[in-house]
């Protein structure tokens, strides 16, 4: 027999052990890596969210998943996701588990939270945005914008839903834009909120214009269900549109505060 003592069955070598620990060395950073990457992602590039409402019908619908991208800015015509800093949803939302928090943080959850909007860019800082012109028309800047490619058709009668049920004219005051949705008579945006009660200290019309600062980006497809996978683009209406005179310092609401 030999001097040396023989290993017992069922026990790894000291190099299988090795090589185990190394492969699951390797794993791990792989994983790490991968979280990291996700997460710069989410936070600088692009990050899911889901349709909450049926506000912006039918260009989205409740449930849709909607990738949003940070990188480029936004216009108007273009669909933004913005924080509700305003208080337009009212109270706050129930707070998310931990574990929902950390995927949706490292891109790995869509965002469901509520306290998000998505509308459309119908005005930026210094545009005057007003309806209804003698054709019920929406104008900014005094062109008329044909709407028809996006606002809600209802799936039933066919009927298309009308610029607004409310009339409005205002002008956008610096550093905010003005939002609506597509189907205009189910969406609460900058028009129902002329008349709100503002805060101390801030100006009439303050609580309606969605400072630039909260804009999260720029929604850019519809990602899921697959079926509804397509892009979202700007409408050429609003190539037409001339830019607006200087922006004031605080809103201007000839007509509107009754709105909604």
């Amino acid at each position: 027999m030999s001097g040396r003592q023989s290993q017992g069955r069922g026990e790894p070598s000291p190099s299988a052990a090795k090589a185990v620990a190394v492969w699951l060395r390797e794993i791990a950073i792989v994983v790490v890596g991968a979280l990291i990457a996700s997460t710069l992602l989410r936070v600088f590039v692009a990050q899911m969210f889901v349709i909450p409402s049926s506000s912006m019908e039918n260009t989205l619908m409740i449930g849709d998943r909607v990738a949003v991208q940070k990188v480029a800015g936004f216009q108007r015509g273009d669909i933004v996701v913005f924080r509700d800093s305003l208080g337009w949803l009212g109270a706050a939302p129930p707070e998310e588990t931990l574990s929902k928090k950390a995927l949706v943080f490292v891109g790995l959850a869509p965002d469901e939270s509520t306290n998000h909007l998505i509308k459309r860019v119908i005005g930026v800082a210094g545009d005057r945005v007003s309806c209804c012109d003698s054709k019920g028309r929406l104008t900014v800047n005094g062109v008329a914008l044909n709407e028809q490619s996006y606002l809600y058709v209802d799936p039933i009668t066919g009927q298309q839903t009308s610029p607004s049920e409310y009339d409005f004219d205002v002008t956008v005051p610096a550093n905010t834009v003005f939002v609506m949705g597509d189907h205009r008579n189910a969406s609460a945006d900058s028009r129902c909120h002329l008349g709100d009660v503002v805060p101390a200290g801030k100006p009439e019309g303050y609580e309606a214009f969605v400072p630039v600062t909260d804009i999260v980006g720029t929604a850019a497809a519809v990602v899921y269900p697959f079926d509804r996978f397509h892009s979202l683009t700007r409408p050429a209406t609003f190539e037409s549109i001339p830019n607006g005179g200087p922006a004031p310092a605080n809103p201007v609401v000839l007509k509107g505060k009754d709105a909604c």
